[in-house]
């Protein structure tokens, strides 16, 4: 029995809470696992992971596209990348000084705080101002 052609594409699929986010094909995916930084390619083989703070950062052709992913799940399939985040912006609808001022204020926080679990919440909301701003800084040229 003849093996199945490798794919050429992914269906890049972007889902949060609020609904779908993003969908089109794309030649390839990197995403930020809770790990580490992970790329996919069509023909990949098919895995399951959890997805940190980060950028997903998707390559269409000669175009790159980037959207902001805090948290998740991530379905790999051969020729398809289903991502579930629990909160997801696309680079070009961030409000920046939005997310300057969160950062700053989380900054403040860490520093005064005196409990660990209060330090904890101060650094998550952080960490999520700083990748706004990193998948936002991409979008200046648009």
């Amino acid at each position: 029995m003849a093996d199945a052609p490798r794919p050429t594409k992914l269906t890049l699929e972007v889902v949060t809470p609020d609904g779908l986010l993003f969908r089109d094909e794309v030649d390839s995916v990197q995403a930020p696992g809770s790990e580490g930084s992970f790329g996919v390619l069509p023909g990949h083989i098919p895995m399951l992971t959890t997805l940190g703070a980060g950028e997903i950062i998707y390559r269409q052709g000669t175009e790159t596209g980037h959207i902001l992913c805090l948290f998740g799940f991530c379905e790999v399939l051969p020729d398809r990348v289903h991502i579930m985040a629990e909160s997801g912006e696309r680079a070009d609808q961030i409000d920046v000084v939005r997310a300057e001022t969160a950062k700053t204020s989380a900054a403040e926080r860490m520093k005064r705080v005196k409990d660990e679990a209060g330090f904890k919440e101060a650094q998550e909301d952080y960490v999520r101002a700083v990748a706004r701003l990193a998948a936002a800084s991409h979008n200046k040229g648009a």
